[in-house]
């Protein structure tokens, strides 16, 4: 899977709502997490793809 942006705004919005989510991911395993760049990478390219759930990659559905 391909994620592209139009624009470095786009980039930079894509990587706030990553982190947020991420924010809510690490609360709810009540702990760091040590690879958050594939994490992220895997959320943003979820996202582009319509596959985002509320708690990111790896969750359960």
């Amino acid at each position: 899977m391909q994620a592209t942006y139009d624009s470095v705004a786009e980039l930079a919005a894509a990587l706030r709502r990553a982190e947020t989510a991420h924010g809510r991911y690490e609360e709810e395993t009540g702990r760091p997490d040590p690879d958050w760049p594939a994490w992220y990478a895997q959320y943003m390219v979820d996202e582009q793809a319509g596959r985002t759930g509320p708690a990111g990659p790896g969750a359960s559905t």
